[in-house]
């Protein structure tokens, strides 16, 4: 499969658009299990999920909504979220989702930066709306979900406000003739690290993300997803793949470290993603008898753990999948990491889905690596670029490096509309990104001799110190095997002499651990590099976050940034 006529055939014959293949699974799977909502013990098959998106999408047009305008979705509840993403695609128009975490400038800014006409929100959102609405360039009309826990509300006059069961009460569908370059999506990088920007997405992309994701699902799998539906891991590669394969996938509001398990258990997932925030929380946990005794037997994670076999082995996960997952280019880079022989896995009463004879036959077909554990030690192993991308590390001046080199992972996609359009509304952000005829992630990262890629950092978490480049990635992993630590983040300040960095460690501490500064400085030295030991280590009770678990580092930079100027320690927890 090397020509771009039999790359772009891939698609096809798998359907280029996930809405028809939901008309598909309404037709041919009526009954089936489509979404499970485990905050309300809901489950909503597939004829309803039909049903209801056509609705919505008729509602929409019948409101002056045109073909690729963006509408707005502020809600909390993945089931509303995943209802209005269907909905707008079935209108021709864009999904435009925003953080439920956002208000004032965050909210206002990202509202005037797609000027959407429509936005579906929930009672917090509404009220968040509310609060910056003279700021908004365009008044928008509000469609207002259900939230639970909630008290009623008022709406000032001269606000349109419909209810989100009037979009549900069975509109006609409008007709709507979709193109893979027409865009479907615009979803927001996260900001950790710079202003964030829209990511218009095609609907090419959706598929292209999603492949390899499907390729490993029959419909006998449950996804199970706690990621948020404004993110594209959450939106796209969680409930969409489902809605692709006509599988269910079962969504909850948020990550939970006490009840991760108990979902898995409660709806016989088989499939999840696991960020590298999640990972120590569960690695955390007191042992159970019954760890194995559990359905999840494939997950994927990013950025992969050195350690992914210590955390596939107790829970009996047969096989870990890993690569790059980014929202400008979907999943570019691949691999399936075989964790565990077979019989050692998930046990065969629990087991669903495909044998590893199918997947392995399915995944070679498109020469995807399948390695042991042993094969994938380095850390940051991502694999090798999938059969839709030519990738390449480039230095600073775009030039390409040897292999071994730190420089900037840069792809190519040899299908079109397979990446992102633009940044919504900033072209010179867009030709800065895709100059010299390839996409610069932002992210550094390096090629080993056999052709496979290692992620090393984010370009701005670089760390510099005697004449070392660091990743900040390592030094936390390296903390993190500290018996007392439950998680931590490492950045880089200037430091007090020279043009290099030092470093910063902000540690979270497992409850009643009574570690001091000085005792973990007496561990690192025996256990961290010395050009990798932190200059400064502050605790913290909790790290914060964005709702897909990235560590904010702006915010610990700010505060430490403050201590500095003000002789303050840092608070004991950072909203």
């Amino acid at each position: 499969m090397n020509t771009k006529h039999e790359l772009q055939a891939a698609f096809t014959r798998s359907g280029e658009f996930v809405t028809a293949q939901l008309d598909r699974w309404v037709q041919e799977r009526p009954g089936a299990r489509c979404f499970y909502y485990g905050e309300e013990d809901r489950l909503v098959t597939y004829a309803e999920f039909g049903a209801l998106t056509d609705s919505v999408a008729g509602f929409l047009a019948q409101r002056g909504v045109a073909p690729a305008t963006p509408v707005g979705v502020l809600t909390r509840n993945p089931l509303a979220s995943a209802l209005a993403m269907f909905g707008i695609w079935k209108s021709g128009a864009v999904y435009a989702p925003v953080n439920f975490n956002f208000t004032g400038r965050l909210l206002s800014y990202q509202l005037n930066d797609t000027q959407a006409g429509i936005i579906i929100v929930d009672a917090a959102g509404l009220l968040a709306v509310l609060e910056i609405w003279q700021e908004l360039r365009v008044k928008p009309v509000l469609v207002v979900c259900p939230q639970r826990g909630t008290e009623t509300f008022s709406v000032p006059a001269g606000i349109a406000v419909h209810d989100w069961q009037d979009a549900c009460a069975g509109w006609p569908r409008p007709t709507v003739a979709l193109q893979a370059h027409d865009p479907a999506n615009i979803v927001y990088t996260s900001g950790t690290t710079g202003p964030a920007k829209g990511v218009l997405l095609p609907h090419r992309w959706v598929a292209q993300y999603t492949f390899f994701g499907r390729l490993m699902l029959t419909q006998e799998d449950v996804i199970y997803n706690d990621l948020p539906l404004y993110h594209v891991g959450g939106a796209i590669f969680n409930v969409a793949r489902a809605t692709w394969v006509g599988c269910e996938v079962a969504c909850w509001d948020r990550f939970s470290p006490t009840q991760f398990w108990d979902r898995i258990r409660a709806v016989n997932a088989t499939t999840a993603v696991l960020l590298d925030a999640m990972i120590p929380w569960l690695m955390n946990a007191p042992p159970r008898h019954d760890d194995r005794a559990n359905s999840l037997n494939k997950v994927y994670m990013q950025p992969l753990p050195l350690d992914h076999h210590k955390v596939s082995a107790p829970f009996g996960i047969d096989s870990v999948s890993c690569g790059f997952g980014q929202t400008e280019s979907g999943n570019p880079l691949v691999a399936v990491i075989e964790e565990l022989r077979p019989g050692e896995g998930t046990p065969a009463n629990l087991f669903r889905g495909q044998n590893r004879e199918t997947r392995e036959k399915l995944l070679a077909a498109f020469g995807v690596p399948q390695v042991e554990p042993d094969q994938a030690k380095q850390k940051g192993y991502m694999g090798m670029p999938s059969p839709f991308f030519d990738a390449a590390i480039l230095d600073a001046g775009d030039e390409f490096c040897a292999i071994g080199q730190v420089g900037q992972l840069a792809l190519r996609p040899r299908v079109n509309n397979t990446i992102f359009s633009e940044y919504y509304g900033k072209p010179e952000a867009t030709t800065k990104a895709l100059r010299n005829a390839w996409f610069h992630t932002g992210d550094a990262a390096m090629q080993r001799p056999d052709g496979s890629f290692i992620f090393v950092d984010r370009m701005g978490d670089r760390i510099r110190v005697r004449g070392e480049n660091i990743s900040s990635f390592h030094i936390e992993d390296l903390f993190n095997q500290h018996d007392a630590v439950v998680i931590c983040a490492a950045f880089a300040v200037p430091a007090h002499e020279g043009d290099e960095d030092d470093i910063v460690v902000y540690v979270v501490l497992k409850e009643g651990a009574r570690e001091t500064e000085q005792s973990l400085r007496t561990w690192a030295e025996s256990n961290v590099p010395k050009f990798m030991r932190p200059r400064y280590v502050r605790f913290i009770e909790d790290l914060p976050r964005t709702a897909t678990n990235k560590v904010e580092k702006y915010k610990l930079r700010a505060f430490f940034r403050q201590e500095a100027e003000e002789g303050v320690r840092s608070p004991s927890s950072i909203g």
